[in-house]
């Protein structure tokens, strides 16, 4: 279990790029084989590489855990059949009807429970609570909608910015039964998701990440 650092496109927001379970992950069509072999290695995950509305940007459109994907409305039908060949049995909805397409800037969840962003309509919550098999909640985290760009949650942690107070550390490490602490992500950043992934077997950061970060995340994640 390691925290490795990754800089990918020549940014340190590597997490708008990747979307991570326990088992898989998903990357752009064009990374290069060294990150590819990178996340392989660290994250101990089979790859594939995929698109999501021909964009890049795969883990700011996906969200999930390790029973289902949220995908958004703009995803196109080549692209979801891409995803059942290789994946096979993960449960999918692709959320309807809704302006927002940034699933995984508005979802949070790990496989004990999921937050969904105010910003969805309530309908959506028991869509995403059935795919992805746990208990759902809409909430802010910190007073800021974007829950799943301002955290980072695995099946051993959860990784919370400065916004947040002791009473919601307590109240969201209790909600996903994890250990939780506050973070922050290249040199000083508090929007977690976007310059890490992680999932139990390890994690990588973007190379701005200092080293007392570092230590912070590795404390809380494993």
């Amino acid at each position: 279990m390691s925290v490795e650092t990754l800089t990918i496109f020549g940014t340190p927001h590597i997490g708008v790029y990747i979307f991570t379970n326990d088992n898989f992950s998903l990357l752009p069509f064009d990374v290069p084989p060294k990150v590819e072999n990178k996340v392989k290695e660290t994250l101990g995950v089979s790859v594939y590489k995929v698109s999501v509305a021909k964009s890049r940007l795969i883990g700011v459109l996906l969200a999930g855990n390790n029973n289902g994907l949220i995908l958004p409305r703009i995803i196109q039908d080549d692209e979801i059949n891409q995803l059942r060949q290789a994946l096979g049995d993960v449960n999918f909805a692709v959320i309807d009807d809704v302006r927002e397409t940034s699933m995984g800037n508005l979802i949070l969840a790990n496989d004990k429970g999921c937050v969904v962003s105010e910003l969805l309509p309530k309908r959506v919550v028991a869509e995403v609570s059935d795919t992805l098999g746990v208990e759902c909640i809409q909430k802010s985290i910190g007073g800021f909608p974007l829950v799943g760009s301002v955290a980072v949650v695995t099946n051993k942690g959860l990784l919370l910015p400065p916004l947040v107070s002791e009473e919601e550390i307590e109240q969201f490490s209790s909600f996903f039964g994890v250990e939780a602490s506050i973070a922050t992500i290249n040199r000083g950043r508090i929007l977690l998701r976007s310059g890490m992934v992680a999932n139990v077997h390890g994690a990588l950061v973007g190379e701005e990440t200092t080293g007392h970060e570092i230590m912070r995340i590795q404390q809380v994640l494993f």
